[in-house]
Formats: C-alpha cells, sequence, structure tokens
C-alpha cells in the first residue's frame, strides 16, 4: 500500500518566522481592512464613489443600491473574520497563560509555542461527524449554534474600533448591543432543551437563570455611563469622556468605579466564565449544553465563548475607560485632518490608525484581566452565584444609578468635582497597583521563585 509522503521539515529559525508572519500579519491585515471598509462604506463615501469615479449620478442610478449592499456585505464579511480569527487566536493565548500559571507546557507542537494550534483543532472539528442524537429535535438541535452565532456576530455592528472606524454608529448602541446578545442564551437554552439528554438539559436551564439573573445588574450598571453621557451611542459615550484616566468614566464618578465592576462580574457569568461556569460545569454536567454535539457545531460555540471576551472587554473600554480617545487631539484635530474634500486626507487616517491602537491596547488589557480571572478563582456553586447576583450585584447596581443621578447634579454645579474626583481615584488605582506589584514580588521572593518568561 503506497504511503503519503511526508511534508519537509522546517527548520526551528523557519517555523519562528512563520509563525511571526501570521500570528503578527493576520490581525494586522485584518484590522487594516476594518480601518479602510468602515468610512467608505458610509453612504456619503459611496454616493462620491458613485458619482465622481463611476460618473453617475447616485439618486437616479439604478444600481447605486447595489453597490450599497456589496460594500455593506464586504463589512459584514471582514468583521466576522476578525471574530472568529480573534477567537482562535485567544484560545491560544489562553491556554498558554493557563499553562504557564500551572507550571506545565501546554501548547507546544503545531507551530512556535503551539500558536497553530488552535488552526490544527478548528480544521479537525470542520471535518469532524456531524452527529444528531436519534431522540433529539433534529431542526432545533441544528439551528441553535446559529442562534449563538448570529447574536455574537451582529454584536460587531456597534462595536467602536477607533474614531470613525464603526460599522454603524446607532443612536441606540448600547441598547441593540444588550437586545442581540439575547440571542446567545436562547441557542444555549434550546441546545440544553433540543438534545433531549439530561445533562443538556440541566446545562441550558443553568445558563439561562444565570444569564436572566445577571442581565438586571448588568443592565442597571450600564445605564451609569449612560446617565454621565447623556446617550445610547457608543461614539457619542467615548467622545463624553476624555483621553487620560481621570477623564474616564470609570474614575470621574465614585459610583461609576463600583458599577464597573458590577458590569465586569455580570459579565463573566453571562459569557459563563470561571468561577461562573456552571452551565458546562464538566464535573456535574459532562459538558452542559454541549453534551451531544459534535464537529462544525460544537466549534461555533466555543467560536462564540471565546470570541466574546473581546466584546466584553470592547464594551468596558467603551462605557468606562475612554475608548479611542487619543491624549491631546480633540474633535477639532479630527475635521482638521480630514480637509474639505470628500475623501479624507493622509493625517486623518493617521489618526484613525492611533486610535485603532489605543483602543485595541486597552481592549486587550481588559481581556487578559478576564483570562487571568479564570485561571486564578474556582468555580462556585450555584447557590453562591444567586446570592451573589440578587442579594449583593442588584442593590449596589441600584445604588450606583440614584448616586449618579444626584452626582450629575451636583456637577452640573460644580464641574471640578469630577475633576477633582478623577485625579484622586486615578492616583489610587496608581497606588493600588503598585502595592500589588510588590506584594508579587515578595511572594515570589519569600517561596524563592523568579519570574520567568524564557519559555515562550
Amino acid at each position: 500500500m503506497p504511503r503519503t509522503p511526508k511534508l519537509p521539515k522546517l527548520s526551528p529559525r523557519a517555523v519562528v518566522i512563520l509563525t511571526l508572519a501570521v500570528g503578527l500579519g493576520l490581525p494586522a491585515v485584518l484590522f487594516a481592512a476594518v480601518l479602510v471598509l468602515s468610512p467608505v462604506t458610509k453612504p456619503l463615501m459611496v454616493d462620491w464613489f458613485v458619482g465622481s469615479v463611476l460618473g453617475h449620478d447616485p439618486a437616479t442610478w439604478p444600481y447605486t443600491k447595489l453597490i450599497y449592499g456589496l460594500v455593506v456585505g464586504l463589512l459584514a464579511f471582514v468583521l466576522i473574520n476578525f471574530g472568529a480569527i480573534i477567537s482562535g487566536m485567544t484560545v491560544w493565548w489562553e491556554m498558554r497563560v493557563s499553562s504557564r500559571m500551572q507550571s506545565r507546557v501546554g501548547y507546544n507542537r503545531a507551530g512556535a509555542g503551539g500558536f497553530f494550534q488552535w488552526v490544527a483543532d478548528a480544521v479537525k472539528l470542520l471535518f469532524k461527524e456531524d452527529l444528531i442524537p436519534a431522540e433529539a429535535d433534529s431542526m432545533l438541535f441544528r439551528a441553535a449554534p446559529y442562534f449563538v452565532m448570529t447574536g455574537f456576530a451582529l454584536t460587531f455592528v456597534a462595536l467602536p474600533f477607533g474614531e470613525s472606524l464603526i460599522a454603524a454608529d446607532l443612536n441606540v448602541g448600547i441598547f441593540y448591543l444588550t437586545a442581540v446578545t439575547a440571542l446567545v442564551v436562547v441557542g444555549i437554552l434550546l441546545a440544553g432543551w433540543s438534545s433531549n439528554s439530561k445533562w443538556a438539559l440541566f446545562g441550558g436551564m443553568r445558563s439561562a437563570a444565570q444569564v436572566v439573573s445577571y442581565e438586571i445588574p448588568a443592565g442597571i450598571a450600564l445605564m451609569v455611563p449612560v446617565l454621565m453621557s447623556g446617550t445610547l451611542s457608543m461614539q457619542g459615550i467615548i467622545q463624553a469622556q476624555g483621553a487620560w484616566p481621570w477623564q474616564w468614566h470609570a474614575f470621574t464618578n465614585p459610583a461609576c468605579s463600583v458599577a464597573f465592576v458590577i458590569y465586569f462580574i455580570s459579565q463573566l457569568a453571562e459569557g459563563n466564565r470561571t468561577p461562573f461556569d456552571l452551565p458546562e460545569a464538566e464535573s456535574e454536567l459532562v459538558a452542559g449544553y454541549l453534551s451531544e454535539y459534535s464537529g462544525f457545531r460544537f466549534a461555533l460555540y466555543f467560536l462564540v465563548e471565546f470570541g466574546n471576551l473581546w466584546v466584553m472587554a470592547a464594551v468596558a473600554a467603551t462605557l468606562f475607560l475612554g475608548g479611542w480617545q487619543i491624549p491631546g487631539v480633540g474633535p477639532e484635530d479630527y475635521a482638521a485632518a480630514k480637509g474639505s474634500g470628500a475623501f479624507p486626507a493622509l493625517a486623518w487616517w493617521g489618526l484613525q490608525i492611533v486610535s485603532m491602537v489605543v483602543m485595541a491596547t486597552k481592549t486587550i488589557l481588559v481581556l487578559n484581566v478576564i483570562v487571568w480571572v479564570r485561571w486564578t478563582l474556582p468555580r462556585m456553586r450555584i447557590d453562591q452565584m444567586m446570592n451573589l447576583c440578587w442579594k449583593y450585584l442588584v442593590p449596589w447596581a441600584f445604588v450606583t444609578f440614584v448616586f449618579s443621578l444626584l452626582w450629575q447634579l451636583v456637577v452640573a454645579r460644580a464641574p471640578v468635582l469630577s475633576t477633582a474626583t478623577g485625579v484622586v481615584l486615578t492616583l489610587a488605582f496608581l497606588a493600588t497597583l503598585v502595592l500589588f506589584g510588590r506584594q508579587v514580588k515578595a511572594n515570589l521572593t519569600a517561596a524563592g521563585d523568579h519570574v520567568d518568561l524564557t519559555n515562550w
């Protein structure tokens, strides 16, 4: 029987170069595509293209709407791929971080540092057999993963990447995000019910109870930055903040700092992240609502779970941490850099790149905190999880909302109070970071250990 010829093995240096090229090049291409397509898919730019480049009147040319559809479809394709690829890369990053935290090797076979493992896993799952249990509700079982995927993909419509880099700056942006993410829990509940398995049903019921419960404190906490900004628009909320930390919502209002913590905890619960991963608790429910899934549909759930980390972190950066704001650059600078022509000048594109870098940096920092929490805290019991929500987070969320109402009245009379609070809370946050770093160093010294990053 003829053997399949093996591919020539790459040298270690070639593997590192290939890994760096893909690991850095792929995100760069995706961000560049978002940078170019987000502004040029706006109706004004499309009209300019039809009128100036194609030489037709956009109001009367019959194919103008076709052009609209094509550019919007292209942007949607890029955003969905962005979410999928960021999800895969987050899997690799989390597995590497968790392995370091647990003193084990982790991914190390496919590519340098095991970087291509997420690609190998994705390809494997795509080609695995798609099993449908004989007693399952076939139609709902097949459809459930697409509800989850749709809820995830639609979030990118209103998710800002930079000053003018957003698919659609909806005037009800945060309300829209809250609404479309409800599709995720619908998909999870359908998966649990349609599998006709008690483990899957328990997992789906747990998830529904968990998400519905934590949606209340999360929704109230979201209203605090909305109240401070006076708008539901994601871009409007960022524009209501400044670039420096003492100008962020999280620091200019003491109640908003608490609201940020409540939002963060609630998002961990809604995303089924540890210590709230009870819906898929493997020691109790096998894999919860995922127990009967395999192949491509199984992969969709994990794509959404890890892709949601980016969404959760980006929303937190938008509402509480100043979003894409660049220090020393205001709206008038963007307007001046744009120029008077229909197509923006080069300086405007430079500012957009910088704003995108700022936004991505904040998002990645919050994402790393989410990963850190997962591999630090143990799983809670179901009664502890519900107690935390209803006895602590919900009351405190109401307190932050009422306090913010009064705070806005006070700040309207004495605006300097907001700045003073921002400076004090920023200094307190920095002092906490310094103390934390010193305590970590003291713990490492006491244990005779040291920070070793050479095995990456």
